[in-house]
């Protein structure tokens, strides 16, 4: 049964690798906490009294809200699985209520940081340092996750339109528009790589040895270079796309135009940025304000 569940996530709702794998690995720990192995699965022995225990389990091993609340949501996806193929009568999920979380703010990177790493003060020596101030340069500007920049292809680099073809979640392709000056510098880097490597395939970034550009590789390339401008605790790929997110956001654009640009399937995952926003104008409003420190000076 959970097999027949993780291959319909993969090959009919189309999850990404990684979460698919998130889904798997939770389903395996509880079948762990019910000392069965996954083939002797059934779902008509498990209540929710069970499932309790379980949450209980994962909390006192120090488990996060935020992460029990994502085991018991596979839970309750695997069971409305069994459910829709008729197997399993009852669904013992229904009464268990997810942990409350603390949501926090997404980290995002300073506008003047990202004006000092893309400087270029110093000219750029060789394929290596090229590459990596470009792939700097497209997840700040065009917004993409890790596994979309990795899996880009050179035919999804539109010259003359200045756009470029992004592959995202669930296979869903958007467009997204590239600048004069950033569709010039992958111009360049196309022709730089051509000339000094030989690639194994047509991805656009590819390591020196001209193996395609692993996601590994790019959180590295991320984290050396992000931590020479900025003392952010946490230093990835995903940080520059949220940087894309709250500039755009900052700087007037429409909220749905920017769910568009970042492959959102709905409002709801987006509007997290304004409150980030939110609580830029407000930390400039009581820096910068008279009254703000006044009794009802808050904004």
């Amino acid at each position: 049964m959970i097999n027949d569940f993780i291959q319909y996530l993969q090959y009919e709702k189309n999850y990404s690798s990684h979460t698919v794998l998130s889904y798997h690995t939770d389903l395996i720990q509880f079948c762990d906490f019910l000392q069965i192995a996954p083939d002797d699965f059934n779902p008509k022995e498990i209540h929710t009294d069970i499932i309790r225990q379980w949450a209980l389990k994962l909390l006192n091993d120090n488990n996060t809200a935020r992460s029990i609340s994502r085991k018991i949501s596979t839970l309750k996806s695997f069971w409305k699985f069994l459910q829709l193929h008729g197997l399993a009568e009852q669904n013992p999920t229904l009464k268990i209520v997810l942990p409350k979380t603390k949501k926090t703010l997404p980290a995002f990177y300073k506008q003047h940081e990202m004006e000092q790493i893309l400087a270029e003060n110093e000219v750029l020596r060789g394929y290596e340092q090229v590459r990596n101030h470009l792939i700097i340069r497209v997840l700040y500007e065009c917004g993409l996750r890790v596994s979309e920049l990795v899996s880009l292809v050179d035919q999804d680099f539109e010259v003359e339109s200045q756009q470029i073809k992004v592959l995202g979640k669930r296979n869903k392709q958007r467009i997204v528009p590239l600048s004069n000056e950033l569709s010039e510098k992958i111009s360049e880097y196309k022709v730089l790589r051509n000339k000094e490597l030989v690639r194994c395939d047509n991805s656009l970034f590819v390591l020196i040895s001209g193996k395609p550009m692993y996601t590994k590789a790019v959180y590295n390339i991320v984290h050396r270079e992000m931590s020479k401008v900025s003392t952010l605790h946490k230093q990835s790929p995903h940080v520059l796309r949220h940087t894309f997110a709250t500039s755009l956001l900052n700087n007037g654009a429409d909220i749905n135009a920017v769910k568009d640009l970042l492959g959102h399937s709905s409002l709801a995952a987006t509007q997290v940025y304004t409150h980030v926003t939110f609580s830029e104008l407000n930390k400039i409003y009581k820096q910068a304000h008279p009254r703000a420190n006044k009794k009802g000076g808050n904004l």
